[in-house]
């Protein structure tokens, strides 16, 4: 039983039935300019000589008047929503995921909205009303037995006289206040219900967050493949560089020295890279997406650092493919010559960059190791990423085991980069 009364108690005068409550009471504040509006088109109607007359048929007709009104207004304006949300996030105790972000975009949101702004106002306006007559009668009424002086001066009605019916009186008001709390708890928890359902995601929002994130994730993935493919590299080339060294330390020295002066040369170039793809981050800030790394003109220089002997044919005149096919193809090179350097050692590369009619050809091969090469934890994310870029300039891209050799082979459009 003591346990019931707490729960009850809880449900009526908890901290989530009194804000739920100020809700309700925000709502009716909404709807007082409206009201006032229905009272200025309602009043000569019903003869009143104010607004602010006692009349039922005034009171009444203006709040009948007002709730159209206010529909309509939260169907012209999209910020309704996101100051509705904010209300409903605050006060109602529904959790943040389930409304929508934004202002409206679609007509089935602004309906959907205007519902619940008219459902909000409309039942706010009746509780703000209540919580404004029903205290003072019911305190009244609490006191009727204490006080004949205030008895006079409500000029209580001599069937309320009687003792039995004084005595009863304490207990009317305090059931009117428990009322009063229950109507607003149970207000409360409907709004709260009512919520996500009218201030929820719509299909078209669910469309737009997916958008939303799909390009985010594009972009995630646009710089994970960028910092692999260029810090990775030079990581692969720094650690071979520095084993070779570490072995004939004691026997090599001049070996030694050009090993370290590699290793700085390749670290130095890398802090390049690196500003060149964080440089990616900041994309699209004025508008318009700035061309960042290097292209197929720097090519001789990554060919000489790669750490491998590279035979290189080209055909065709590399400075013309447009930058963003000459980024992606830099790319995919730099990529493959780390492919045949972490698994093949020193084997020698042979690369072949063509260009035919509008596409851009690039074939890189190398002999397969003596041995299956290491596999490393979450390794395979290189060859990945090459077939991403050949697809996102609309091209394709394949490697693998072909006739005792490891071969890359990427076909790339170059309309893809305009």
């Amino acid at each position: 039983m003591k346990r019931a009364l707490k729960v009850s108690a809880r449900a009526l005068f908890g901290t989530r039935a009194r804000l739920r409550w100020l809700h309700l009471i925000l709502g009716g504040a909404l709807l007082m300019p409206y009201w006032l509006v229905g009272t200025v088109i309602v009043g000569p109607l019903v003869g009143a000589k104010s607004m602010f007359s006692d009349s039922l048929a005034l009171q009444f007709g203006a709040y009948g008047v007002a709730l159209p009104i206010a529909a309509v207004t939260a169907l012209l304006f999209p910020l309704t929503r996101p100051l509705a949300v904010a209300l409903a996030k605050a006060l109602c105790g529904v959790p943040a995921e389930r409304f929508a972000e934004g202002p409206t975009r679609s007509w089935d949101a602004q309906l959907r909205t205007s519902g619940w702004f008219t459902l909000h106002a409309g039942i706010g306006a009746l509780i703000s009303g209540a919580s404004l007559a029903l205290p003072p009668f019911a305190v009244t009424l609490i006191l009727l037995p204490l006080s004949g002086g205030l008895r006079d001066w409500v000029m209580v009605p001599d069937y309320l006289g009687h003792p039995w019916a004084l005595a009863l009186c304490p207990f009317a008001g305090i059931a009117m206040l428990i009322a009063l709390a229950g109507c607003a708890a149970a207000a409360g928890a409907l709004l709260a219900r009512q919520a996500p359902v009218l201030l929820g995601p719509t299909p078209s929002d669910r469309l737009a967050a997916a958008e939303r994130r799909a390009t985010e994730l594009a972009e995630r993935n646009r710089l994970a493949r960028e910092l692999h493919d260029s810090v990775g590299h030079a990581l692969s080339a720094v650690t071979l560089q520095a084993g070779a060294a570490r072995k004939v330390l004691d026997s090599d020295v001049e070996f030694v020295r050009e090993a370290l002066a590699a290793i700085e040369e390749t670290t130095r170039r890398t802090v390049g890279e690196l500003d060149s793809v964080l440089g990616l981050l900041r994309q699209g800030e004025d508008g318009a997406a700035r061309l960042t790394g290097p292209t197929l003109k720097t090519l001789d220089g990554l060919i000489a650092r790669s750490g491998v002997p590279v035979s290189l044919t080209a055909d065709g005149d590399l400075a013309a493919v447009p930058a963003p096919v000459s980024c992606e193809a830099y790319r995919i090179v730099q990529e493959g010559l780390s492919n045949a350097l972490r698994h093949a050692g020193a084997s020698p590369v042979s690369l072949w960059i063509a260009l035919h009619g509008e596409e851009l050809e690039i074939t890189m091969e190398n002999p397969l190791p003596d041995r299956a090469p290491v596999v490393r934890p979450g390794g395979g994310r290189g060859v990945r990423g090459i077939a991403e870029r050949a697809a996102l300039l609309g091209g394709h891209a394949q490697a693998g085991e072909q006739d005792s050799v490891w071969r890359l082979s990427a076909r790339l459009p170059l309309g893809g980069g305009r």
